[in-house]
């Protein structure tokens, strides 16, 4: 069972210069592929404002879509549909075509996510999915997931620009002392900024899915 993740730019009909989000994006995409969690088979842009990729388990697909909206500059978003389940192969005369109940599920999953941020979580932009006939312990993992998730989301939304860099440079293994300099603060004042807006609960939250770098 893999973890088929489809995404989508939000509202990218409203950017103002597509052209500049697509290079902020295709750089986010390259620095997750140089130091993110392992993917079978790497997020790339497919058709439009689409991306798609495959990690080998739920907690690189987590991982993976945390990165990248910690990456991306504010004025560009992400939604995130995750199916768990099978891909197969299938021979075609444009090359092999990736086909199977992952990625039925994984669009399920984008859609549902935007239909949820439009009534009750306006901030919700990552849902997990599996098929009808999937095991009860996938079924109650899946449960389980969507639960963080929208707590996640909300915890992200409220990130400002900087504390953003901020998590991510302590991914990165940066100390705070070489953050404060970058940022031309404190340290303390990056202290203040990573435990009032949860930004260290969410590098836990990496560590916590062996995302951190190293601990492969």
């Amino acid at each position: 069972m893999v973890a088929a993740v489809i995404a989508d730019i939000v509202g990218s009909r409203e950017l103002e210069d597509r052209v500049a989000a697509q290079r902020a994006l295709d750089a986010a995409l390259a620095d997750l592929a140089a130091a993110g969690p392992r993917a079978v088979r790497a997020m790339l842009p497919t058709v439009g404002d689409e991306l798609q990729g495959v990690y080998p388990d739920l907690a690189g697909a987590l991982a993976a879509t945390l990165l990248l909206q910690l990456t991306l500059p504010e004025t560009i978003e992400l939604r995130f549909g995750i199916g768990l389940g099978e891909i197969q192969s299938i021979p075609s005369a444009a090359g092999p075509l990736s086909e199977g109940e992952a990625w039925w599920a994984a669009r399920a999953a984008i859609e549902h996510v935007e239909r949820l941020a439009r009534r009750a979580a306006p901030s919700a932009r990552t849902w997990v999915a599996a098929p009808d006939e999937a095991p009860a312990e996938v079924a109650e993992l899946v449960r389980v997931a969507n639960a963080g998730l929208l707590v996640r989301d909300r915890a992200i939304a409220q990130l400002t620009p900087r504390t953003r860099r901020l998590v991510r440079g302590r991914w990165e293994g940066r100390t705070q002392r070489e953050l404060a300099d970058a940022e031309g603060i404190t340290q303390p004042a990056v202290s203040q900024a990573l435990a009032t807006a949860d930004g260290a609960a969410l590098i836990e939250g990496l560590r916590a899915l062996g995302a951190m770098p190293g601990s492969a």
